[in-house]
C-alpha cells in the first residue's frame, strides 16, 4: 500500500508573519436554512424577514457560527494544512458586523505564533484570523490555535 504525501505544510515550514488568503464564497439562503436545521438555531433574525427588519438589520442575517464554519472550510481549502493538521485546539472570535444573504466572504490567516511541541510530534500554531466580506470589511476577527505535524525524518 502506498503512503499518501500530504499537500499541507509541516510545522517547520511555517513562517511567522506569513499570510494565507482564501478564495471567496457567497453565503446563500440555502446555507442559512440548512444551518438552522442542523444547529436548531431558528432565531428570528435568521429566519423571519419582517422580524429582522424590525430589529434594525433591514434583512435577515446569516448565523455568526455559520460564517465561522464556512471560514474554517475556506481555510482548509487553501491546502496549507491538508494532511498536516493534527487538531484544532482553540478559537477566540469576535463577531463584528452582520453577514447577509448574498454576501461573499473570504478568510485572511496570518501566522502569529509558533511553538514547537516535539513530544506531540509537531507544533502549536496560532493564526490571526480575519473574515472579510466582498467590500473588504472585517465581519469577524480572532485567533485559531491548532497543532500541525512535524516534518518526518527521512
Amino acid at each position: 500500500m502506498s503512503q499518501r504525501t500530504p499537500r499541507g505544510m509541516y510545522f517547520e515550514e511555517l513562517e511567522l508573519g506569513s499570510k494565507i488568503i482564501s478564495v471567496g464564497r457567497t453565503i446563500t439562503e440555502t446555507d442559512v436554512v440548512n444551518f438552522a436545521g442542523l444547529s436548531g438555531d431558528y432565531n428570528q433574525i435568521h429566519t423571519d424577514e419582517v422580524h429582522a427588519v424590525e430589529q434594525g438589520f433591514n434583512q435577515r442575517v446569516a448565523h455568526g457560527l455559520l460564517v465561522l464554519s464556512v471560514a474554517s472550510g475556506l481555510a482548509v481549502q487553501t491546502g496549507f494544512m491538508e494532511g498536516t493538521v493534527m487538531a484544532f485546539r482553540d478559537l477566540d472570535t469576535k463577531f463584528s458586523t452582520p453577514v447577509f444573504f448574498g454576501d461573499t466572504i473570504h478568510v485572511v490567516l496570518e501566522i502569529a505564533e509558533l511553538k514547537a511541541l516535539p513530544r506531540l510530534g509537531g507544533g502549536q500554531v496560532v493564526l490571526k484570523v480575519t473574515i472579510r466580506n466582498q467590500t473588504g470589511k472585517a465581519v469577524q476577527k480572532g485567533k485559531w490555535t491548532m497543532l500541525i505535524k512535524s516534518k518526518p525524518n527521512e
